[in-house]
């Protein structure tokens, strides 16, 4: 079974502002791949806009027709709180108060601005990353109608973590060090992506030419370690907990290993 989208998983807010919230976040995302931390920033801003409107429609139970900028952003948050009484904390108190710090670094800092400084942008690209992914797997939480496994896999994917080392554009991946091995690829996309896939994914991604050789000399051989589970049946393979520890503590993930 393929994973759940997260745009099945959102599918409960209204598209006028599921859309642009999902274009938003797959875009900072592809500016983070990219390393251009100053655009992760821009999309940041724009983002928590659409995500305060996705908090103000859940409060009031009517939503925007279109996502709109508060005239001023941290005050409308702060209302947001006065109803944690009667509609939860998450998407009233939690996420509003995320959103407003995002958007302060995202209007206070270097991001559109020149100084002298040391530029903050890259680990202020960082923040903006894991809040923005901590916010969308709120929404998961609050909105999905999946089943909770399901749902669950989907904020686990969510949150997944990103590398300079993977580049990513649309369904395609590369490990950016050619030099590795088949088996080193398949266990930093494995990590990387953090859910199963396919035989077929991963032979395109790792460019192995056979696919007999790859799923004996390279799947079932991680296999065989416990470090990957390979499923047959279904064709895909996912990383397990002895494959997740091999991948920190061996330097996969550090450029020039």
């Amino acid at each position: 079974m393929s994973l759940p989208s997260l745009k099945e998983a959102l599918k409960a807010i209204p598209s006028p502002l599921s859309d642009p919230l999902l274009e938003e976040f797959e875009q900072a995302l592809d500016e983070y791949r990219a390393a251009d931390w100053e655009k992760v920033g821009l999309k940041a801003g724009k983002f928590c806009e659409i995500a305060y409107c996705v908090c103000a429609g859940y409060v009031s139970g009517a939503y925007s027709s279109s996502p709109f900028k508060p005239a001023n952003f941290p005050q409308a948050c702060r209302d947001l709180e006065q109803h944690n009484g009667t509609k939860g904390r998450s998407l009233c108190m939690q996420v509003p108060k995320v959103l407003a710090a995002l958007y302060e670094l995202r209007n206070n800092r270097a991001i559109g601005h020149v100084s002298a400084e040391v530029s903050p942008n890259h680990m202020d690209a960082e923040f903006f990353l894991r809040g923005m992914k901590w916010i969308m797997g709120e929404f998961v939480r609050n909105y999905s109608q999946l089943p909770l496994d399901d749902s669950h896999a989907v904020v686990e994917a969510v949150t997944a973590r990103n590398f300079h080392m993977v580049w990513a554009s649309g369904d395609v991946r590369r490990v950016l060090e050619p030099a590795r091995s088949a088996g080193e690829k398949v266990m930093i996309l494995l990590y990387a992506e953090g859910t199963p896939i396919t035989i077929a994914q991963l032979q395109t991604w790792v460019e192995y030419k056979n696919r007999t050789d790859f799923k004996r000399k390279v799947i079932e051989a991680l296999h065989k370690k416990a470090w990957v589970q390979y499923d047959e049946k279904a064709g895909n393979v996912r990383i397990l907990p002895p494959g997740q520890a091999h991948v920190e503590k061996s330097g996969l993930l550090t450029t020039g290993k």
